[in-house]
């Protein structure tokens, strides 16, 4: 039996004989032809090409349907290369001058133009990624071979692979593609943000898994610890399949819960919303019984594009959420590019450290006329609607002023021109620094509201890479001192009648839940799956024994103490939820 740890990108449990997918690697010679037969090899590439872009286009479609346009926009990128008169050029020429097959000026020419991408800034070095999908749907399109492995499985299967294209994603037998485990890749990840939408329960981040399994090994894939066992033995898989079978039951059991108010035995009502990166995710959140959008990310209106959205990109997007809530509240975040996240049609001089660097309000601030055009779709659209603005990674006082004053120049220039728009959308802002924690007095008569970001605020408090599987046990939400941070900004909040959320993987962890009650969080904000666990919880506690744990875990000094602690206390409270505390 072997395990390995990764980052859990999808929660859920699955069980299944692995298939592991290759690399896909041609082996193409150089092989010269006759030059009276350079049309040949001219005409065979142009219909490859014609049968690859229809082929991409089936695959946009029927992603676009079952999963959802802003996924399917992965794929412009893929047709954007075939249809590009430049790189068919590069094809045609190599074939013309130096009398090769279609073949090789394929690997030739897109080998090169991968090595570029290479070359490039990481936020754009990532899309060889792409290429190598393109050049691999070409040469089996002329060189014959078919690949079915992902898409007509016979039976159940976990795929494991070094990496993922989108294509392959996108185009997996759902039916029978039960989990992944996944090498490379990150939270950003193409496979991370479909497996998502999908609701595979899925592991990136191996580093080695595809050469410790073969093919038809028993693998578990555990994505909520983000663990994966091969080969496991009997007493393992005994276990994981209880655990399977009652995380089943246990979600079943929630359904219940949907229309009843997270309100606890005593009476304090919580709010529960949701966390959001597509539109279509509102319905999720309302099915589960959230109460409307605590955090809707953005950037995958640029992530997910090969050129910037337009004002009318942005407004169709927030309509959309704003359609499916129905007068719920709705919490839209501006974009936090940068670091891990950047458009991939602009350039940019890689830096050392982007998370410490130019990334969220700070980029913003300095692209002030795609600042200008998500504010100005923003104001359109909330319009007799409970919409608030909020600014990420706000460090100091001069960025929220900074920020601020643009909301008020957008919003004159819609006076001006006479457009219909929101006069008096609240702002609010993301606590996600230390700087920003021990400030939080002065913001809190800066703005309307507080969203603690708690995944940021770990990791730049304890100065721990959260995607660093080298350093994974030092990130933790049970650290005192981030204990400290959150209690600090609820006060100033009580104090300053500022409402106060808090967001991240810890608002959705029912292990916090109570300690964050008993620090006074009475809003959290979650990925919709936690929703009904977090709420059956609120409905089984009185405040008074949130409190009780709160006082406790202040009095402790180091994480695992704390962790103990509350684990054994959201035990007694769900004795039978599947959830391993």
């Amino acid at each position: 039996m072997k395990t390995k740890e990764g980052i859990g990108v999808s929660p859920g449990v699955a069980i299944a004989p692995a298939a592991i997918v290759d690399a896909e690697e041609f082996d193409i010679p150089e092989r010269h032809v006759a030059p009276e037969l350079s049309g040949r090899e001219i005409n065979r590439l142009e219909k490859a090409v014609e049968i690859s872009q229809n082929e991409i286009l089936d695959l946009r479609k029927s992603t676009s349907e079952q999963i959802g346009k802003e996924i399917a926009s992965i794929f412009d990128f893929h047709l954007g290369l075939l249809k590009d008169t430049t790189l068919l050029k590069k094809f045609t020429d190599a074939i013309n001058d130096d009398h090769v097959t279609s073949e090789y000026a394929v690997a030739a020419v897109l080998r090169a133009y991968a090595k570029e991408f290479l070359d490039m800034p990481q936020y754009l070095a990532d899309r060889v990624k792409d290429v190598y999908d393109i050049e691999k749907r070409l040469l089996r399109n002329l060189v014959g071979q078919s690949r079915q492995a992902l898409k007509h499985l016979e039976s159940d299967r976990i795929l494991l692979a070094h990496d993922l294209t989108p294509s392959q994603t996108a185009g997996m037998d759902r039916e029978h593609v039960l989990g992944l485990a996944i090498d490379a890749g990150g939270q950003t990840s193409h496979t991370a943000i479909v497996a998502k939408a999908l609701g595979i329960p899925a592991v990136v981040g191996l580093n080695s898994v595809t050469g410790e399994a073969t093919a038809g090994d028993m693998v578990i894939i555990d994505g909520h610890r983000g663990t994966v066992i091969i080969d496991p033995d009997e007493k393992t898989l005994a276990h994981y399949r209880v655990l399977a079978k009652q995380q089943v039951e246990f979600i079943h059991s929630l359904d219940s819960l949907k229309d009843l108010p997270a309100v606890t035995l005593d009476g304090h009502e919580i709010n529960l919303l949701g966390n959001i990166e597509f539109p279509a995710e509102a319905a999720s959140v309302i099915n589960k019984g959230g109460t409307g959008i605590g955090l809707y990310r953005t950037e995958f209106l640029y992530l997910g594009a090969e050129s910037e959205p337009t004002e009318e990109d942005h407004y169709n997007a927030y309509k959309e959420v704003i359609d499916l809530c129905k007068g719920r509240p709705i919490v839209v975040r501006t974009l936090d590019l940068g670091a891990d996240k950047q458009t991939q049609s602009r350039a940019r001089t890689p830096e050392r450290n982007p998370f410490l660097g130019c990334r969220s309000i700070r980029f913003c601030l300095q692209e002030l006329p795609m600042f200008k055009t998500q504010i100005r779709a923003l104001l359109r659209a909330s319009v007799d609607a409970d919409v608030r603005m909020m600014f990420p990674l706000i460090t100091n006082l001069r960025e929220l002023r900074q920020a601020k004053a643009i909301v008020r120049d957008v919003a004159e220039d819609l006076e001006e021109d006479g457009i219909e728009h929101r006069h008096d959308i609240p702002l609010g802002m993301m606590i996600e620094t230390p700087s920003a924690a021990l400030q939080c007095n002065a913001f809190a008569q800066e703005v309307d509201f507080f969203s603690i970001g708690t995944n940021d605020l770990i990791q730049y408090t304890l100065a721990v890479d959260r995607a660093n599987e080298k350093v994974a046990p030092l990130f933790t939400a049970a650290h005192p001192a981030i204990l400290r941070l959150i209690k600090e900004v609820i006060r100033a909040g009580q104090r300053y009648e500022v409402p106060v959320s808090l967001c991240g993987e810890m608002g959705g962890d029912v292990v916090f839940t109570m300690l964050l009650m008993g620090l006074g969080v009475t809003t959290f904000s979650c990925t919709p799956p936690a929703i009904p666990e977090i709420k059956q919880l609120i409905r089984s506690v009185t405040m008074e024994q949130a409190a009780k744990v709160a006082r406790r875990v202040m009095t402790f000094d180091g994480d695992q103490e704390i962790l103990n602690y509350i684990r054994v206390a959201t035990r007694k409270v769900l004795p039978d939820a599947y959830t391993n505390f």
